[in-house]
């Protein structure tokens, strides 16, 4: 209740926007305060970005207003929302990485001095560093403001965001996803900092698909589901159960599907005391068709980089890879010529073109099997036909095939775009590197559903994530890597949680 009583720092009021016949937010009213972490949930595609890039500058709403102080708040650039005191930190950070610490908090307003009146100004280094000193003081972070971005961890770099924010003097930070690419203990860190923050009066926006993090963190919680507000409250109003009842419109029932159908003897994939150049050593496992064989450890254990060897991205030190029985020296053009899929982690680097529309990202990797007359045209009838059954198949929006971009649409549906752009190539070995991250509980359940629809099948999995309880859910077996080795190969009529955790800490098991 002391909290409610602090002046607003925005009011949102009756917001809506639309693009072309779909509207996105309707009526949407909140208030954010001083001192106040505001949690905003829901499932992807419910409107979330889309109202933090209206406060962040990026979209103009189509009917409402936004209020700061008592005036109107018309911010029509992100340099309008920083210059009225709103940072937007976003999932994919926005830093320069080829830059230094201090140069990425001062970029756009650099301390400069004059030597002479007819010379130009120059920058003020010592004062850059100083500054930049400061700011880093303020969050934790302990490195030297010469460290250029790109030496520093996924945390780190967190960091350095929320401190270019506190150098515009932001009174409102807009936080999506921030913990996804963190270790727990980035987590925590970051978890501090913003509870002094908000002792400090900065109010915060925290977006989030991890439920018990905004319980645990928020003071006030708004839920969205399809552009309106569904409720908010207190967070002691909330539980994991009704914030996932009011985000869906349902109940969702179990989260992992039953596994009835059994391992096939066939080994599809098979390594041999594999080592590369990115730092795996000595790997040897065998994956069975129908079989999901989950990869678990610590950030940095070496699992994306195991499969990204597996995939030919990385170059092969020593040891021998095995598919369907026969040497394999994988490329990734032989990969997807020879039914191996690999999902990356990064997706929006890595798993789309951004700026090209839904179809013509799904259809990349099977683009030859619809391109066989002598001419190599494309058979863009049979290619859509296609298209349409695998996107009924992941539950995409059939609608948003031929015209929408792939950057417009929710984190949840850019994922559903890359399964869809493999399973069009109906592959043998799919390789799933963190399937679920950044997108909701019911994105999550359905991603559950095609990994055990796809093993049914025949399909061997290997899945990558830093979610046991996910590994514990899917996998039929769990191979634990440290340091680039395996520790240990657990079945799962022997899976122990705790265990998992202290082999993957300590690096002692079975190897």
């Amino acid at each position: 209740m002391e909290r409610e009583s602090r002046e607003p720092v925005i009011s949102i009021d009756g917001i809506e926007k639309w693009f072309y016949a779909t509207t996105v937010l309707r009526g949407v009213t909140l208030c954010i305060r001083t001192g106040q972490i505001l949690g905003v949930v829901g499932e992807n595609g419910a409107g979330k970005s889309t109202l933090m890039n209206i406060l962040g500058g990026v979209l103009k709403p189509d009917a409402g207003r936004l209020t700061i102080g008592g005036r109107a708040y018309e911010p029509s650039t992100p340099r309008d929302a920083a210059a009225a005191g709103i940072a937007f930190i976003h999932q994919e950070l926005n830093l320069f990485t080829n830059l230094t610490v201090a140069e990425n908090l001062h970029l756009g307003a650099l301390p400069t001095r004059r030597f002479g009146k007819l010379r130009p100004p120059l920058v003020d280094w010592a004062k850059l560093r100083a500054s930049a000193g400061a700011l880093l003081a303020r969050v934790g972070l302990h490195v030297s403001v010469d460290t250029r971005v790109a030496e520093l961890s996924p945390g780190r770099r967190q960091l350095v965001e929320i401190a270019k924010a506190l150098a515009g003097n932001a009174r409102l930070i807009i936080l999506d996803e921030p913990t996804t690419s963190l270790t727990s203990h980035e987590a925590e860190h970051l978890f501090a900092l913003l509870r002094q923050l908000r002792a400090s009066g900065v109010a915060m926006i925290y977006i989030s698909h991890n439920l018990a993090d905004v319980l645990r963190l928020c003071d006030k919680i708004a839920v969205l589901r399809d552009g309106q507000l569904i409720s908010t409250g207190p967070t002691d109003e909330y539980d994991e159960t009704r914030l996932i009842e009011q985000m869906v419109g349902r109940t969702v029932e179990q989260l992992f599907p039953s596994r009835t159908h059994l391992i096939r003897e066939q080994v599809v994939l098979e390594a041999q005391e594999l080592s590369s150049s990115c730092g795996i050593s000595n790997i040897g496992f065998r994956l069975h068709a129908g079989e999901v064989l989950g990869l678990a450890g610590l950030v940095g254990a070496g699992r994306t980089e195991l499969a990204r060897t597996l995939f030919g991205l990385e170059r092969i030190t020593s040891g021998a890879i095995y598919l369907n029985g026969k040497l394999f020296r994988p490329a990734p053009w032989e990969c997807v010529r020879d039914g191996i899929a690999f999902l990356t982690e990064d997706r929006r680097d890595e798993g789309l073109m951004r700026e090209a529309s839904v179809l013509e990202n799904a259809g990349l990797a099977a683009l030859p099997r619809y391109c066989q007359t002598p001419a190599r045209f494309i058979a863009r009838g049979r290619l859509r036909t296609a298209m349409q059954t695998i996107a009924d198949h992941v539950r995409l929006d059939n609608s948003a095939l031929q015209r929408q971009r792939a950057w417009t649409l929710s984190g949840g549906n850019q994922q559903k775009i890359v399964l869809a752009k493999w399973l069009l190539n109906k592959p043998r070995v799919f390789i799933l590197d963190e399937p679920t991250r950044g997108i909701d509980v019911v994105a999550k359940q359905e991603v559950y559903r095609l990994i055990a629809e796809l093993a049914e099948k025949g399909t061997a999995i290997l899945l990558i994530s830093s979610e046991i309880e996910e590994l514990l859910g899917l996998s039929d077996r769990i191979l634990v890597m440290r340091a680039g080795r395996m520790v240990t190969l657990v079945n799962r009529s022997e899976f122990n949680r705790e265990q998992i955790l202290n082999a993957a800490l300590s690096g002692r098991g079975d190897y």
